[in-house]
């Protein structure tokens, strides 16, 4: 099977009726036999004569060499039509015909043949034409090489050999076609390398599918060497060696060799158009990711300065950008899908591509890092924004509830009270201290970071939102700075309004006890300051102890009108209208009178026991040589008088200015003071009688010395 000028394909309804075939069979000078099978029905000559020119365009120049025997079966045809075809024999194949056998039927052509006999015309055709009935192609050919039709042992399939050269000539057709394209394909690889300078259809791809067409070859060319070598076997083949077929197999080989070769070549070429093309969608995602990133991701974070002013502003910002990260986090998936792709043709990439691979991976880690790392800033900056506004909205909240306890009307009930009060205020001032500090520390990590974010937004000028942002910081940290001072003042006005209650507590306290210590100096005179002494000596004693006494209660006195007039102070000091000193005051000066008026009497018990007793002393202490009669008598009688004068006064209750009555001990205790009045009231009564008893004897003996003197 050699290259012909015409293809199977073109003809193949022609083909198909089988006008003419080579069988495969030769003759014994090893030419070709060619069969003209003649049909009852009308042959057309043009399709006869196409159909041999393409058959003997199919036998190689060296079969030719060797001239063609032709077999016209006219058995089923008419006398004309064979001689119209023998006759066409020599305008289409004059030259390679070297025998023409006309198969004849029995006995039909006898006559006609004498009309024109084809031997005769040898010299005239160009070759020699016999008429020969079918069972006597034998004398011309073996019967090996003869079809069954004409009694031979050839086996033929016109069908598969159509089937068979389409095939053959669909992989010459392809293969040639695809070695071009292959060739033309490396060939423009080769000559434009660099990739800025290859034409647009540089990376056109072949018209067939090279392991298509080379699958195809294969299998024709294992069909062509199993035909060869099962073709002797006589049986196993509906196909018997042919010339054509042993002329295939060599051309198929070197077509198979040239595309395998070609083929490796644009497998190399396809090999580079991968990676180019690898790399050049690498290069493209990656600027991709790197011209968001730097464009519209960028200015999506530069556009964000805001911090709020509120926890909920801040809330609302942190989830913005939340959906700022989320686009982001998309091309951040496509940047470690790129990452890992690039890695990968690193690891088996060629030396060539290396540097730009490296250049692309530095480049696109360079661009996401540093966008992430602007939005780990941005994301820090809101964070700390939140944690601020919270912590100055617990501040507010504090210095609001301190505020409150100021502004609120202070009634403590006691002292107690108040210190558990001003405890109170001082752990709440103390908060506050420390959530301001608190608030400062966060303001100044907040300021730091947003620092930071204009330093990679906009290197050294500083965006107007951000001053103003700052602005904000220091109004929040004043703001609340004043409050604080505020409350602080408020606090300390607190405070010494609380210790000057505390101070009116302790001096109504202290009044109310100067009371009861007074009203126990009044019950101490009532119940032990009973003596009224024995003499002069133990009155005068007992009158300077009672002045003591009653220095002390004068103290107490004046101590609790001292407390109670400070209380009066402090209450108008305090503007606190419903305090005063309640019934403190009227009880002290209450008990002051009724201690008055008890040591009043006190005191005139004591000056009229001492005037008793010094008179009596006085009198009792007299010789009678010294006394004068009637002087001590008289003396008498007044020491008498007075003693019952202090026993009557020792009977009289202490009326207090209320009109209560009230005795100087028990009953007791005053008889045995009345007692030593009147044992000494007794002795000087003795006295008096002893003096009564003297005096008529004084008066005989002054009746005697005043006669003598006259």
């Amino acid at each position: 099977m050699t290259d012909s000028t015409m293809e199977a394909t073109s003809m193949l309804p022609v083909l198909k009726k089988k006008l003419a075939f080579l069988s495969g069979g030769k003759d014994r000078r090893s030419g070709l036999i060619l069969t003209i099978p003649l049909c009852t029905e009308q042959t057309s000559m043009e399709e006869l004569s196409a159909t041999l020119d393409y058959l003997l365009g199919i036998p190689s120049d060296k079969c030719k060499a060797r001239g063609f025997t032709v077999i016209v079966d006219g058995r089923k045809s008419q006398w004309n039509i064979v001689k119209t075809v023998v006759l066409m024999l020599q305008n289409v194949i004059p030259a390679e015909v070297s025998l023409v056998c006309v198969v004849k039927p029995d006995e039909f052509w006898d006559k006609k043949v004498t009309h024109f006999c084809f031997w005769k015309e040898k010299d005239r055709l160009g070759f020699e034409v016999i008429l020969v009935s079918a069972n006597k192609l034998t004398r011309y050919i073996e019967p090996c090489q003869l079809t069954e039709e004409f009694g031979g042992s050839l086996l033929y399939d016109h069908m598969d050999w159509v089937n068979k050269r389409l095939v053959f000539e669909k992989f010459t057709r392809e293969s040639t076609s695809l070695l071009d394209e292959l060739a033309v394909i490396n060939e423009n690889e080769k000559s434009n390398q660099p990739d800025k300078d290859r034409p647009p259809d540089c990376n056109a791809l072949p018209s067939f599918d090279p392991e298509t067409v080379l699958q195809t070859g294969h299998e024709l060319l294992s069909e062509l060497q199993q035909r060869r070598f099962n073709g002797s076997e006589g049986g196993g083949t509906a196909w018997s060696p042919m010339d054509d077929e042993l002329l295939a197999q060599p051309q198929v080989m070197k077509l198979l060799d040239s595309l395998r070769e070609e083929y490796t070549k644009y497998q190399e070429v396809c090999r580079q158009r991968s990676k180019r093309s690898q790399l050049e969608e690498i290069q493209t995602k990656v600027m991709q990711v790197v011209n968001w990133l730097e464009g519209p991701g960028t200015e999506q974070l530069r556009a964000q300065w805001a911090i709020g002013d509120s926890i909920r502003a801040s809330q609302a910002l942190q989830q913005k950008h939340e959906e700022i990260e989320s686009q982001h986090s998309e091309w951040f998936a496509v940047y470690v899908e790129l990452n890992q792709q690039i890695a990968a043709l690193l690891s088996a990439g060629d030396e060539e591509d290396l540097l730009e691979l490296k250049a692309l991976q530095q480049q696109l880690s360079d661009v996401c890092y540093r966008q992430a790392s602007q939005l780990e800033s941005r994301q820090n900056v809101l964070q700390s924004a939140h944690e601020f506004h919270g912590t100055a909205q617990d501040l507010s909240q504090q210095l609001d509830g301190l505020l409150g306890m100021l502004c609120a009307d202070v009634a403590p009930a006691d002292g107690a009270a108040i210190q558990q009060t001003l405890k109170h205020l001082e752990e709440k001032l103390k908060s506050v201290d420390g959530a301001l500090q608190g608030l400062k520390e966060k303001g100044q990590v907040l300021q730091d970071q947003m620092s930071n974010q204009a330093s990679w937004s906009y290197e050294k000028d500083t965006p107007q939102d951000n001053k103003e942002n700052v602005d904000h910081i220091h109004g929040v940290m004043e703001d609340m700075q004043l409050r604080k001072q505020r409350c602080e003042d408020m606090v300390d006005v607190r405070r010494l309004k609380m210790l000057q209650m505390v101070q009116l507590f302790k001096c109504e306290e202290d009044a109310s006890q100067a009371v009861e210590w007074l009203g126990e100096l009044l019950d101490a005179l009532l119940k032990t300051h009973l003596r009224l002494g024995d003499d002069s000596q133990e009155t005068k004693v007992l009158l300077e102890k009672h002045k003591k006494f009653v220095d002390v209660a004068q103290s107490t006195y004046d101590y609790g009108r001292q407390l109670l007039q400070a209380t009066v102070v402090l209450c108008q000091s305090l503007r606190c209208t419903t305090r005063s000193s309640g019934d403190t005051l009227p009880r002290l000066n209450r008990v002051w009178k009724q201690f008055s008026v008890t040591s009043e009497e006190r005191v005139h018990r004591l000056e009229m026991a001492s005037s008793f007793h010094v008179s009596a002393e006085k009198l009792l202490k007299e010789s009678p040589e010294q006394a004068e009669l009637m002087l001590d008598l008289e003396m008498c009688e007044e020491v008498v008088a007075l003693g019952k004068s202090l026993l009557d006064r020792l009977t009289v209750p202490v009326i207090f200015p209320d009109g209560s009555e009230h005795f100087f001990g028990s009953p007791g205790d005053m008889a045995s003071s009345a007692e030593n009045i009147r044992e000494k009231m007794k002795v000087v009564e003795e006295k008096r009688v002893q003096l009564e008893e003297e005096e008529p004897l004084q008066d005989e003996e002054a009746l005697e010395t005043d006669s003598q003197e006259s």
